[in-house]
């Protein structure tokens, strides 16, 4: 049982969430990979994958919605995941992690978070004060529900 961190990051912000997930999910358990570089390969049945990427047009990056196309329908059957996006606090913006949650779930995923989104202080950054930290919880509770899910398949 392993997690894998899977970002698209143009200005580091959405790496450094990535990393502080990571942390959270302890790192004998999780690495972070770039979107370019995810392979299918990578996550097994019971593993947790997480997404994240920044807001890029009211959605997320083409090099993150490149790897879970590449995944395909049915390609993600029996992992674990959870999504996640970097975004400027404002009363109206995209939705990022609901759109990646979306892609995971028709690749086969089963969700184990809401979508959560994590602010920047403007375009580039920096990420706002706590995010890092809020993220590295959110990996804790996210490594919890994975623990959770893999002792019921086991009862």
């Amino acid at each position: 049982m392993k997690a894998v961190i899977v970002y698209d990051s143009a200005y580091g912000n959405t790496k450094a969430i990535a990393e502080a997930v990571a942390s959270g999910l302890g790192s004998a358990n999780a690495r972070t990979v770039p979107a370019a570089q995810f392979r299918r390969g990578d996550v097994s049945a019971g593993d947790l994958l997480v997404v994240g990427s920044p807001i890029n047009g009211w959605r997320p990056t083409p090099k993150t919605m490149q790897a879970l196309t590449d995944v395909g329908t049915q390609g993600l059957s029996g992992i674990l995941a959870a999504a996640f996006d970097t975004r400027v606090k404002l009363f109206i913006h995209g939705d990022a992690a609901k759109k990646i949650s979306h892609q995971l779930k028709k690749a086969g995923a089963t969700l184990v978070s809401k979508p959560m989104p994590f602010y920047v202080g403007g375009t580039e950054g920096p990420l706002l004060a706590g995010e890092t930290e809020r993220a590295r919880t959110w990996g804790g509770e996210l490594l919890t529900l994975m623990k959770t899910k893999a002792t019921k398949r086991s009862a």
